[in-house]
């Protein structure tokens, strides 16, 4: 039991590593000139985009621009923000793609150590988790609109992510 309990503490990353990776600034979907962020943004009062965001993933950093932090779920690209959004950095005519691009880490995968898990595919809303038999998941790219749903679920948090 002992020796189970440690393979699995192993593949999860330490505080230590955590605390390195600075996360990516994702910004919310519906971008329709990634230059306004930082004109229009701050000028912004009242961030109608967080208020709008039913899942409540949009934070707004230092600088007062928006950001996806995708630790509690992902974006289901309901509108709502590119609705409410007073400046036009976020439009409806703007593509309902986040910009992320999401991997998973072999080394803390349990599929990719033997383990049957599904816990990353099951809420992936574009089926961009692709499964070799039952083990070795990829996210393919081209299906992948970088939701966020898979990251939060990971129970090993071997699921990381990149600004585009």
């Amino acid at each position: 039991m002992q020796d189970r309990r440690s393979f699995f503490r192993s593949l999860i990353p330490s505080a230590e590593a955590k605390q390195e990776r600075e996360p990516a600034v994702v910004r919310p979907p519906y971008v329709t000139d990634f230059s306004l962020f930082r004109s229009h943004c701050p000028e912004c009062a009242d961030t109608p985009c967080v208020g709008a965001c039913e899942e409540e993933i949009i934070l707004i950093r230092a600088d007062r621009t928006p950001m996806l932090n995708f630790t509690k779920g992902g974006c289901t690209f309901c509108d709502a923000c590119a609705e409410a959004c007073p400046e036009g950095v976020l439009g409806p005519e703007g593509p309902a793609r986040i910009n992320a691009r999401f991997v998973i880490e072999t080394e803390g995968c349990l599929a990719h150590h033997g383990t049957i898990c599904f816990a990353c595919r099951e809420p992936c809303l574009d089926d961009a988790i692709l499964f070799n038999g039952m083990f070795n998941p990829v996210i393919d790219d081209a299906r992948c609109t970088g939701c966020g749903f898979c990251l939060s679920r990971c129970p090993t948090r071997a699921i990381r992510y990149e600004a585009r």
